[in-house]
């Protein structure tokens, strides 16, 4: 059975994702579990996350699920913003919640520290001589 859609194209905190990752090389996206997923070779970030609490599934449908560097990680998740996601949160990975408050210098740099995790070397390589 198909995910079904989970978010709205005209989302603009996924517009601004969308424009912010479009600067790392070799990046797409594509849909996954009824979410944006962005990907070179493997993904980078999902738009979009839940946990589950106390047996409920709660939903974070205007935030960035995305891969942190490990030593970041502990004091991330102690920002009210951030959550640890379903499934992917015992893999290392963390929920952002994005509002109008959002700082865009730091989701940058998050998804800067996501992709260079996850890309191939070469995307990383050519990531560092773009300056």
């Amino acid at each position: 059975m198909a995910h079904p859609k989970m978010f709205d194209d005209d989302d603009p905190y996924l517009a601004r994702v969308r424009q912010i990752a479009s600067t790392f090389p070799g990046s797409a996206e594509k849909v996954s579990h009824g979410r944006p997923a962005l990907y070179t070779t493997k993904v980078f970030a999902y738009y979009g996350g839940s946990l589950k609490v106390d047996g409920e599934w709660v939903q974070h449908p205007h935030s960035l699920v995305l891969l942190p560097d490990a030593d970041d990680r502990q004091a991330l998740l102690e920002d009210e913003r951030v959550y640890a996601p379903a499934y992917l949160g015992p893999s290392g990975w963390i929920g952002v919640d994005l509002d109008d408050d959002t700082d865009w210098t730091e989701v940058t740099e998050l998804l800067d520290a996501s992709f260079r995790l996850t890309a191939p070397k070469r995307l990383v390589a050519e990531l560092d001589s773009d300056g």
